[in-house]
């Protein structure tokens, strides 16, 4: 495993990170003690940054990860959750409520403070709010001890182009921004650089466009996305090979992009994912896969205000 500088945090995180989503069963039912044995097979290899919220499950993804790290050493690994989303639309960045969101957080996490606090899918409300009471409370709580960095998370990248020179925040996670199908990210790095901000990406198989089995119903990209991802993996498949495998090698192979977070309840997945990145990537395929995705390179979807999606 890799390890790379997270911003100006002093940080060293793994290149592959885990998120802990799945223990909340979002994608499919999952087995509250194999949740558990994932956790600790992330630790085992070599990860060592673990992100959650309590949006995830309505609270069980931070509840059975709680579980999982009290049985182990807390020193093994950085701990990231977030707060101000807690349903489809149910949003809440009042600073009363970031100050209890996070304390509630600690409860089920089993723990007293955490490494990084991010407010959760901020491009669906007013931006003022987030200025005038969301980032006060952060600032707050860093200022407690209670968190050790502050950070904001969302999908469009206007809105980290909007907010960054406004907000003073440690770190930032962007999804679905840098994968086989869409880079778009990279446009990002000499803000953040500019600002010393840390990068997590997220969503490497694009929240599953990137797979043989297709995308989920609800999936938001346009229909000739999905199907034109569907010919990538498939692509793949005939090659005798997995577009999970070179999607995953892919995302975690820049070296400006410090981490890239995946999601699994399963302890075999993990295991099998932290070793491909030390296995070299099949550059034939790679070139093959980009010419079938580049009619849609860097296509996306609306997400939160129009603000933050008036290129789309």
């Amino acid at each position: 495993m890799k390890y790379r500088s997270l911003g100006k945090t002093g940080l060293e995180v793994s290149t592959l990170s885990f998120g802990a989503s799945s223990l909340g069963s979002v994608f499919r039912e999952t087995d509250d003690r194999e949740g558990i044995r994932t956790v600790h097979a992330a630790l085992d290899a070599g990860i060592n940054l673990i992100d959650v919220s309590p949006y995830y499950g309505a609270t069980k993804a931070e509840t059975v990860l709680g579980e999982a790290i009290s049985q182990t050493s807390r020193d093994r690994f950085y701990l990231s959750t977030k707060a101000g989303r807690y349903g489809i639309d149910t949003f809440d960045f009042s600073q009363s409520t970031i100050i209890l969101s996070l304390e509630e957080s600690l409860c089920r996490l089993k723990t007293d403070y955490v490494d990084l606090l991010f407010l959760h899918d901020i491009e669906f409300v007013n931006p003022e709010i987030i200025l005038e009471e969301a980032i006060p409370a952060l600032n707050l709580l860093k200022e407690q001890g209670k968190i050790r960095f502050t950070g904001i998370c969302g999908l469009p990248l206007a809105l980290f182009e909007y907010m960054l020179p406004k907000a003073q925040v440690d770190a930032i996670i962007s999804y679905c921004h840098y994968s086989l199908n869409d880079n778009s990210l990279l446009r990002l790095l000499p803000l953040l650089e500019e600002h010393q901000v840390g990068l997590i990406n997220a969503s490497p198989l694009s929240m599953g466009l990137l797979s043989t089995r297709g995308a989920p119903d609800w999936h938001p990209a346009g229909e000739n996305v999905k199907a034109t991802c569907m010919r990538a993996a498939k692509l793949a498949e005939e090659r005798g090979a997995d577009i999970a495998k070179l999607a995953v090698q892919f995302s975690t192979s820049h070296p400006h992009i410090p981490t890239t977070l995946v999601s699994t309840a399963n302890p075999h997945n993990i295991t099998k994912n932290a070793a491909w990145i030390d296995e070299p990537m099949d550059e034939e395929l790679l070139q093959d896969i980009f010419k079938i995705l580049e009619p849609i390179h860097n296509e996306t979807w609306v997400s939160g205000l129009p603000i933050f999606n008036e290129t789309i």
